[in-house]
């Protein structure tokens, strides 16, 4: 049996040993700097698409063919020794050759996936969120999105009484991954409504029905309103209105029944045979006719009570509120008919 000295070991030993590793290690930096360095200076770009069971293998021959790698071999030994092989996730990415094999591959096993944004003016409807998604890329068409609105599943899950989401999506700016099925997106906007709607005290313990009616007013009050503290005057009258079985009288709900709404809406308009014609019928429209703000809810949950009836939009973009007819009739004359003469 060969006994090494201690003094052997560490003066012959060692620094063989050491000295092995280190051509490995500098072999591995070699490795990973000819294999696995940029292909090129990020001129080249590619939207890299992960779907659900795509495979390493092909994953990996996809960047490849795209320019994205040096080598497939090299990047399938790299995801193999990271331990990384089944843990690229699904989604699209914004790649270019000027990252290294590990970039690419962090990238792909973080999730970092491309992202894009979208925003929904307070009072736009479902139709207009439709063309601002479609605009996007994001849905196929107005027609679909509409569909995927109306989902009976998704209205009986959040309890909205109606035939469509309408009214509950809520108006802010998403940013969401490219390529996000819209479904979820429909559900994320209602997510957010019912979210906000918690900072709103006079709607907790509300029944669905019940929120639906303030849906309706603050829709209303939305498209109506063109300063935000105007709002509670705007809720007010049409209380009182309902209070007086009086009819709404709301241009709104008549624009709602146009694909683009009017520069200015005509006595034949104001004519037109719907439920949404609040000129012909009293009461609440059938359901709302825009997705409101914080703002305008909040003014449909706390109305200001005042003698108003009636109300118009004077050029400043400020509305004349009026107690009666005539006092409406002589703001009309005054701001209104002197304006299209």
């Amino acid at each position: 049996m060969i006994v090494l000295s201690k003094e052997f070991i560490l003066k012959r030993i060692l620094p063989a040993l050491a000295g092995i590793i280190f051509i490995g290690i500098g072999g591995l930096f070699l490795l990973d700097s000819v294999k696995g360095g940029a292909v090129g200076d990020g001129s080249v770009k590619y939207e890299l698409v992960i779907s659900a069971g795509d495979s390493s293998t092909k994953i990996t021959k996809e960047l490849a063919s795209h320019g994205m790698i040096k080598s497939t071999g090299y990047f399938a030994y790299l995801l193999k020794s990271t331990g990384n092989t089944n843990k690229l996730k699904q989604g699209v990415y914004s790649l270019d050759n000027s990252m290294t094999a590990r970039k690419v591959m962090d990238i792909l096993v973080d999730g970092k996936v491309k992202m894009i944004s979208f925003t929904i003016p307070e009072g736009y409807n479902n139709r207009q969120i439709g063309d601002v998604l479609t605009q996007k890329n994001i849905a196929k068409s107005r027609e679909d999105f509409l569909a995927l609105a109306s989902n009976p599943e998704i209205l009986k899950k959040y309890k909205i009484p109606a035939k469509t989401t309408e009214g509950y999506l809520f108006p802010e700016t998403y940013t969401i991954p490219y390529n996000y099925p819209v479904d979820k997106i429909i559900e994320m906007m209602l997510k957010r409504f019912f979210l906000n709607l918690q900072k709103v005290d006079k709607a907790k313990n509300i029944t669905p029905e019940e929120l639906h009616q303030k849906v309706i007013l603050a829709s209303i009050v939305e498209r109506e309103a063109k300063k935000k503290e105007e709002r509670p005057l705007m809720a007010g009258v049409f209380i009182k209105r309902l209070k007086k079985n009086i009819a709404l009288e709301s241009c709104a709900t008549v624009q709602y029944l146009f694909d683009k709404p009017k520069k200015r809406l005509f006595e034949k308009d104001l004519l037109i045979p719907s439920d949404y014609n609040t000129y012909l019928h009293k009461g609440y429209p059938p359901g709302p006719i825009s997705n409101p703000g914080m703002p305008a809810l909040l003014a449909a949950f706390n109305p200001e009570e005042t003698d108003n009836l009636f109300f118009l939009l004077k050029p400043d973009g400020y509305h004349y509120f009026s107690k009666d007819h005539k006092e409406h009739a002589q703001a009309k004359k005054k701001y209104i008919d002197v304006l299209y003469e």
